[in-house]
């Protein structure tokens, strides 16, 4: 079959973006044909762009870091949790920003009746990195107080609202503008602008149990600072690099290198480096089984009301480009959703 896809061809801006249709084969043993219903745009596909995503592949490529979708056509040898006309959500890394996707069946997670694509969407990469973080790494239970960074962005908001639905304090950092939101999730608003690292220490003299760091550069040494014994910072993202030249790879690699020197202090304290894909190549099952059932928690939880979603504004495929620059203008609240849409030409 014929499938439409977006293209990075090589480093550039978001308006190099583009459309191509290919052919696809029927899915093989152990494949799905899924149609896309919705994708969206990460921090992963404003660092790919600019070619500096520490992980990337080779260019071209299509984009799209998860995708939510239903299942058309399956290979032979499937394994019972997904079948024909079943909608469900991926961890991609790559390959979202399509029409179709052809998949590997077993890295497929349901999405349960009742939540529509795009509010899946907004769950798949932010929800399973921020579960994770919390209670995989972290290892956070009630009654801890715990500092979120940007709390009002993708990850953090979740995370925010993770934390408070089991009992966890926390203190979020955001722009004056969001410390409304940031306060309507149960945390306590910080603004990153000012002297946060007093703020923290008038709200828990002791210290937090954890910190959720995605800024890295200077800012994660008062990260560090912020810990209670026992505590553990967890970092997932270098944002502060963005915009500055060189490879992110290079980066994250400094980054990775300051915790682990921070890591063999003895003073009781940990520091790690979050990545969503750990353990994937070398114990895929677990893998799986963890992702399906830490994603399948976080759906029931949207389901029931526990924690929202939040979408800014749905984009069509062919305009990608225009989805990609308004996610990296800083003036979305929620998540940019990218959707084939009914009318597109598969």
């Amino acid at each position: 079959m014929k499938a439409t896809e977006v293209v990075l061809p090589a480093a550039g801006e978001p308006e190099s973006l583009e459309l191509r249709v290919r052919e696809l084969p029927k899915p093989g043993p152990g494949q799905a044909l899924v149609r896309v219903e919705a994708s969206g745009v990460t921090f992963a596909e404003q660092q790919m762009r600019r070619g500096k995503y520490y992980d990337m592949p080779k260019f071209p490529f299509v984009p799209g870091y998860d995708l939510v979708g239903v299942v058309e056509e399956l290979g032979s040898g499937q394994s019972a949790h997904v079948a024909v006309g079943q909608r469900v959500a991926a961890l991609t890394k790559t390959g979202g920003w399509a029409g179709h996707a052809l998949l590997d069946a077993a890295d497929l997670v349901a999405v349960p009746e009742g939540i529509t694509a795009a509010e899946a969407e907004t769950l798949v990469t932010n929800g399973a990195t921020a579960w994770r973080m919390l209670f995989r790494t972290a290892k956070t239970r009630s009654g801890d107080t715990v500092l979120v960074h940007g709390a009002n962005g993708g990850v953090g908001s979740v995370l925010v609202q993770l934390a408070r639905s089991s009992g966890i304090h926390v203190i979020g950092t955001a722009s004056a503008r969001n410390q409304e939101a940031v306060a309507a999730m149960g945390a306590t608003p910080v603004d990153y602008r000012g002297d946060v690292a007093a703020r923290v220490r008038e709200l828990a003299p002791g210290g937090v149990a954890a910190v959720f760091d995605h800024v890295g550069g200077k800012g994660i040494d008062d990260s560090w600072r912020m810990l209670a014994p026992g505590g553990t910072l967890v970092s997932y993202g270098s944002a502060s690099t963005r915009d500055q030249a060189g490879s992110g790879t290079v980066a994250v690699l400094k980054l990775i290198a300051k915790l682990a020197v921070r890591n063999a202090l003895p003073n009781g304290r940990s520091a790690c480096f979050f990545n969503l894909w750990a353990g994937k190549a070398r114990r895929p099952e677990r893998y799986r089984a963890e992702l399906r059932k830490d994603l399948t928690m976080i759906f029931e939880l949207l389901r029931s009301g526990t924690i929202e979603t939040r979408i800014d504004r749905v984009y069509p495929l062919r305009e990608a480009a225009a989805a990609l620059r308004h996610a990296e203008s800083g003036t979305a609240v929620g998540k940019v959703v990218i959707a084939p849409g009914a009318g597109q030409a598969e």
